[in-house]
């Protein structure tokens, strides 16, 4: 067998293009061959890809910060307590009433657009 090394290696950002504007700060997932998006409402953990770092126009690259083993600054979509697991909502926001969680809230939120810390 080929010795084989991965293209990005483990909690390193990566790069995509957009298949539509994004957000920083919001969660994405893989939209298309190569693409990333918003995550919508209650999207399953396991197919979301990580936090976009910069706002970016459709059809740029944005920088994506992978979610696991992290401290992610995500922005709220409603009040969400510190300690509440957390899953999305449309446009890559985060609440505590989605059904599929990937992270717990260390920070609280009071109000839609709040920038909370969540681990995942």
């Amino acid at each position: 067998m080929a010795d084989y090394l991965p293209k990005f290696g483990t909690g390193e950002p990566l790069t995509a293009l957009t298949s539509a504007a994004v957000t920083g700060g919001r969660v994405l997932i893989v939209s298309g061959a190569g693409t990333v998006s918003h995550a919508g409402d209650n999207a399953v953990a396991a197919t979301l890809v990580g936090v976009a770092g910069f706002d970016a126009a459709s059809g740029a690259r944005v920088t994506v910060y992978p979610l696991k083993g992290a401290v992610h600054k995500l922005t709220a979509g409603a009040a969400v307590a510190a300690g509440a697991a957390v899953g999305t909502l449309p446009a890559g926001k985060v609440d505590d009433v989605s059904s599929n969680k990937f992270g717990v809230a260390l920070t609280a939120a009071a109000a839609d657009g709040d920038v909370i810390e969540v681990v995942c």
